[in-house]
């Protein structure tokens, strides 16, 4: 069985949206390849699901991370940062 898509739903111009990408980036590049990008904008159910409420880190229906980019949080669900942070 294979693993469920991690989501990272975000919105063009947020700040913390582009503090989590790039927290991601430095500390789990392997885990942002297979990442799937979602604008909370692009479509009204995603709007109405998070509002303001973003960035949102999800897999499987299970938020794993959401509004403050926390790396205790990130290295609780993909394990220490193979950069320093």
């Amino acid at each position: 069985m294979t693993e469920a898509p991690l989501n990272f739903f975000y919105r063009d111009g947020c700040h913390l949206c582009e503090a989590l990408a790039s927290l991601l980036h430095r500390g789990w590049p392997g885990v942002t390849e297979g990442l799937r990008w979602v604008d909370v904008d692009s479509r009204p159910e995603f709007q109405e699901r998070y509002g303001e409420r973003v960035p949102v880190l999800e897999r499987g229906g299970q938020v794993l991370c959401e509004l403050n980019p926390d790396p205790e949080c990130l290295q609780e669900h993909f394990g220490p940062p193979v950069n320093p942070l």
